[in-house]
């Protein structure tokens, strides 16, 4: 196989993935400075989720147990994080800034950014070739210390990149206080390995002829963004278990186990190609609040866990300033085998009646919204059998303007902005789905740290609406809209509403 990274297709793009430092620990020694030399970690319910770097000079680490990092590090600082409010505030904050200076920018999680620069640096390359200037400065590392070859163009565009990558790291600094790491390279896979070469509050540039270097340093193939949990599963059932058993694995056998898409996109990554588009985000797709814990096996208690999810999400809507149009349940079950990854879901629509009263009656709303829960929780579980739940997660979605009003933005949520909400009980999680392509390319394997990582993108799982039974008039509704089992158990009158809105 003799792919190369160096294709015209992508070695004209220049693409930038900048990673805050320690995001959430960033975030609170700012809103305490006095925290600033102190080591310390932010934990959600029995872990420390993340840390500074005066913490992890002496032996904390990430998603250690309280208990462990205590042990370690007796004088650690402990903030609660389970209230995501503020460092969601503040990711927006990241994504507005690298928008000002460039139109396609694509948030990845609360920490991450993607940065299509390529426009910008070609306007520079016309700049300096029309000054007669041959001479351009990297900024940061070149992985591998490679030489650069200032004859070769694509060398130069991505040495440019470089500089306006430390000038939007300055940027960040200096308007915000937060620091990160950035990585620059021809696409978005390689931009992302990249940036953690030199850590923290560093940046790396990578040219084309050291891309497979990179690739084939990744010691598993999970490690590979954009191959998922399950696929890895697949994979390893094969005997393929790193970069290298993948770019070397018969693409027929592997079409033929993954089907034509997967198997051609994997193995693409696996020479590190990678031509998705930099999707700009937007405002999320939905919103989304879960708690984690130990057991809950009991109607009652799922009750009230879903009591407790609801305010926060709707005041989060109430400041978006669209109207949800499904909700959304999700459950964990207990799995001494499969810990993060036993989910199943099921929504429905929100009955008309109920969205009229989003933002403006919502004590009004949520009573009515956890007898909907309740019956897609029926639907999951038989109550009249043990139960054993570990997860319970809310999402509304399908959210619309409202007529004439303004629409939902960062812009708008960022002018919304409010005190820090919640009791601190629980861990708080965002669903922040891209659009497009690029964002679903990404999505795919951000989901591997369940309770703790604040980003969840978790696929959804498609109803199959079968006929039988099925009056004729429910085939105008989509089948992603609605489920019908739980359709069936509304009262008639909301059934008929939901019919005249869809039809």
């Amino acid at each position: 196989h003799s792919k190369s990274v160096s294709a015209r297709s992508t070695a004209c793009r220049v693409i930038l993935h900048v990673d805050l430092d320690c995001f959430y620990a960033q975030v609170e020694m700012i809103r305490n400075p006095e925290l600033r030399d102190k080591p310390l970690g932010v934990q959600q319910k029995y872990l420390v989720v993340t840390c500074n770097y005066e913490a992890r000079k002496l032996g904390v680490k990430k998603l250690m147990s309280v208990k462990d990092a205590k042990e370690k590090c007796p004088q650690l600082v402990l903030v609660n994080g389970e209230d995501l409010t503020p460092y969601r505030e503040m990711s927006y904050k990241v994504t507005e800034l690298l928008g000002e200076f460039c139109p396609l920018v694509e948030r990845l999680g609360f920490d991450e950014n993607f940065v299509d620069i390529t426009e910008t640096v070609e306007k520079r390359l016309n700049q300096l070739q029309q000054i007669g200037c041959s001479r351009v400065c990297v900024s940061g590392h070149v992985y591998n210390n490679q030489a650069i070859n200032l004859h070769d163009t694509t060398h130069v565009r991505l040495v440019i990149g470089s500089q306006i990558a430390e000038e939007f790291r300055e940027a960040i600094y200096a308007r915000l206080g937060l620091t990160g790491c950035a990585g620059v390279a021809s696409n978005k896979l390689l931009s992302k390995l990249v940036s953690g070469t030199f850590k923290p509050n560093q940046q790396t540039v990578l040219l084309p002829e050291s891309c497979q270097d990179l690739i084939r340093s990744l010691d598993h193939i999970q490690k590979l963004p954009g191959i998922g949990y399950k696929t890895t599963k697949r994979l390893e059932t094969l005997g393929v278990r790193n970069v290298c058993d993948l770019q070397a694995f018969p693409s027929a056998v592997l079409e033929k186990e993954l089907g034509v898409p997967i198997a051609q996109r994997i193995q693409n990554l696996s020479y590190g190609e990678d031509d998705s588009p930099v999707t700009p985000s937007g405002p999320p797709q939905s919103f989304s609040d879960e708690d984690s814990f130990k057991k809950c096996s009991s109607e009652v208690e799922v009750k009230e866990k879903i009591e407790e999810l609801l305010p926060n999400l709707l005041d989060r809507i109430y400041k978006d300033g669209r109207q949800p149009h499904t909700v959304r349940l999700t459950i964990r079950q207990f799995s001494s085998t499969n810990k993060w990854f036993n989910r199943e879901s099921r929504q429905c629509p929100i009955p008309p009646h109920l969205i009229q009263k989003f933002g403006k009656e919502s004590s009004n709303v949520i009573s009515p919204l956890v007898d909907i829960l309740m019956k897609l929780f029926r639907k999951m579980i038989d109550v009249d059998l043990p139960f054993h739940l570990t997860l319970l997660s809310v999402c509304f979605s399908n959210l619309k303007d409202l007529p004439s009003s303004k629409k939902g933005s960062i812009g708008f949520y960022l002018k919304q902005m409010s005190p820090p909400s919640g009791s601190g009980k629980r861990v708080r999680k965002v669903e922040d789905v891209s659009k497009g392509e690029g964002g679903a390319f990404w999505n795919q394997n951000s989901n591997r740290t369940g309770t703790t990582k604040t980003r969840k993108l978790s696929e959804e799982k498609k109803s199959n609406i079968k006929k039988a039974g099925i009056p004729d008039f429910l085939f105008h509704l989509s089948p992603g809209d609605i489920d019908q089992e739980v359709f069936r158990e509304l009262p008639e009158d909301i059934q008929k509403e939901i019919i005249s809105e869809k039809t």
